[in-house]
């Protein structure tokens, strides 16, 4: 998740934010499920306070953007039926724990195809 901020710009930091993650989910740069970088790691990274952030994040969460799940933390909202959102949450946790073993993601992707049943495309 690449944004900037312009600090010269008249539009306020949190606007720029909540519009630079809404227009990645309208786009498929951020896929739902995909979990967003914690309020303080966003904040350090962008060189912003982080109620900025927070604010960016709840008018996103009250848009229906993204939903904040507690201590898991902040997803992009997961839209469709329900078979299709408990899917998303479930590649959600499968890419946390890969991410945590520290597997390569292209070995994850041929490991979930052939559990799958399906060739990998690598």
């Amino acid at each position: 998740m690449k944004m900037t901020i312009d600090a010269r710009s008249a539009t306020p930091p949190f606007e720029q934010l909540r519009m630079q993650v809404r227009d990645l989910v309208a786009s498929g740069g951020l896929a739902p499920g995909a979990r967003l970088p914690t309020v303080r790691r966003l904040a350090g990274d962008l060189d912003l306070a982080p109620n900025t952030v927070a604010r960016a994040y709840r008018e996103l969460e009250a848009d229906g953007i993204i939903e904040t799940r507690g201590r898991n933390g902040s997803f992009v909202a997961s839209h469709g039926d329900p078979a299709t959102r408990q899917a998303q949450d479930a590649a959600s946790e499968f890419a946390s724990r890969i991410r945590k073993l520290g597997i390569d993601p292209d070995v994850a992707v041929a490991l979930a195809a052939a559990a799958l049943g399906r060739p990998s495309h690598n």
